[in-house]
């Protein structure tokens, strides 16, 4: 089998909440929520491969069959604490060099909205890319400032992301969040 074979060619991201009496169970739901309970998930870490397409989560799962191991990366949490709340997300920066690698980004964290946690992790996978193409990068620099000079550097070329948030219920049911980037051979 040839090297790259194993290298993917194409990632779909996806997301989803689950509650439960039982944290696992709560979990379980999350990812049937996500549409990928039927896999054997492998986490893996954070690198979006060159040549990569990212695709639509339908298209995604038209590609796999239940019980196949599938390689994602993930973020997840978990609460039980009534009305806190939890969010997970995966961020992308792909570069403009289709030869180039880029990157995905876990985060998660307790008190954070959906569009805090998102463009928190959005940012984190732009600067891991920016840091190895040798973009400037400043972690003190506004979020909007940073996507600018990205994207006047000419060598960023998209960057997402895909979160999930929810409240611990009031009955003290578990909830579990879930975001993953799905990645396909």
């Amino acid at each position: 089998m040839a090297a790259d074979s194993f290298v993917p060619k194409r990632i779909f991201l996806t997301k989803g909440v689950g509650v439960h009496r039982e944290r696992l169970s709560a979990f379980e739901m999350a990812l049937r929520d996500a549409r990928i309970a039927r896999y054997n998930l492998v986490n893996v870490s954070s690198i979006f491969p060159p040549h990569c397409e990212l695709i639509e989560r339908e298209e995604g799962l038209g590609r796999l069959t239940p019980g196949q191991v599938v390689f994602a990366v993930m973020s997840r949490l978990d609460t039980n604490e009534p009305s806190r709340l939890a969010a997970a997300s995966i961020g992308v920066a792909i570069p403009k060099d289709p030869d180039q690698f880029g990157y995905l980004s876990e985060h998660h964290a307790y008190g954070q909205s959906e569009r805090t946690a998102g463009d928190y992790a959005e940012d984190l996978a732009a600067s891991m890319l920016a840091t190895i193409l040798g973009v400037p990068f400043d972690s003190d620099t506004a979020w909007d400032e940073q996507r600018a000079q990205w994207q006047v550097s000419g060598k960023i070329v998209r960057t997402t992301n895909i979160t999930q948030t929810a409240e611990g219920p009031e009955d003290g049911k578990w909830v579990s969040v879930l975001a993953a980037a799905v990645l396909l051979p």
